[in-house]
């Protein structure tokens, strides 16, 4: 197991990737502006400028909203400064540009998980610079049903509480996280459920456990709810008797309540 120092440094190099990316993202899109600009002094007729002067402008105008936003962001993430106030800017920000990175790693061959892992990484970092007061209750569990020992006859993704805490699992374990705090739990088989899970319930704060596509998804589709990621054990492989480190998620419920302080999240 990583100690806390390791797990820091690990963590710090996700939050670069996706950083990088971010930057060489603006970069590409800057490349393209000054290109539309060369093109417009040398190539084009009167109104073929004036249709490129406008994509340009636009260009120009999504480009500088987008770098004030993502300087917030690594700002933030350098521990500079908070930009309260900002918070809307700087999500929409990472969003805007988070298909843009994924194309752009593809192009160098960065695998689609780490990415997103990295994404994970920076979501939780920008979570854990505001401060949150909730009551238990506002609090929801998302955990996938891949937690449940796959030949367990007790259907849960309908009602949790039917599993027999036999201990097979991480399940019963959640359960009793669930029951000690006064917290949401749901146990769900795919992004449509988690969906109507968070309509019907209502939570004003997530801890979501999945994979690494399933989590990004998650935090996309639900802001500006705030959503900690918490990235599922797979030792069986994807979707078959996961794991969850239950530590991270009772650190995500006292962070949400207020609790106290959280070394190991601060610290990642």
């Amino acid at each position: 197991m990583l100690t806390s120092n390791r797990n820091g440094e690990s963590s710090k190099i996700k939050k670069r990737i996706f950083i990088g990316l971010l930057a060489a993202s603006v970069l590409l899109i800057l490349g393209i502006i000054l290109s539309g600009i060369f093109i417009y002094y040398n190539k084009f007729g009167a109104w073929h400028r004036y249709l490129l002067l406008a994509l340009i402008a636009i260009l120009g105008l999504f480009v500088l909203t987008v770098s004030i936003g993502l300087a917030g962001v690594v700002m933030t993430l350098l521990n500079v400064k908070k930009f309260y106030g900002l918070e809307g800017l700087m999500n929409a920000s990472l969003n805007l540009m988070f298909p843009l990175v994924l194309a752009l790693g593809k192009l160098l061959h960065i695998p689609k998980d780490v990415i997103k892992s990295s994404y994970i990484e920076v979501n939780n970092k920008l979570i854990q610079s505001r401060c949150f007061n909730f009551k238990p209750a506002d609090i929801l569990i998302l955990a996938p049903h891949c937690l449940q020992k796959w030949d367990c006859p007790y259907k849960i993704t309908s009602d949790a509480s039917n599993c027999r805490h036999c201990g097979r699992c991480d399940i019963d374990k959640l359960l009793k996280i669930s029951n000690d705090y006064g917290v949401n739990l749901s146990v769900v088989t795919g992004g449509t459920l988690a969906r109507k899970k968070v309509m019907d319930i209502k939570p004003k704060a997530i801890i979501a456990i999945a994979c690494e596509r399933d989590l990004t998804e998650g935090i996309l589709d639900t802001n500006p709810l705030p959503v900690m990621g918490v990235i599922n054990l797979r030792p069986e492989g994807p979707c078959k008797n996961t794991l969850v480190d239950l530590d991270k998620v009772t650190e995500a419920i006292d962070f949400f309540t207020n609790r106290k302080e959280h070394s190991r999240f601060e610290k990642s």
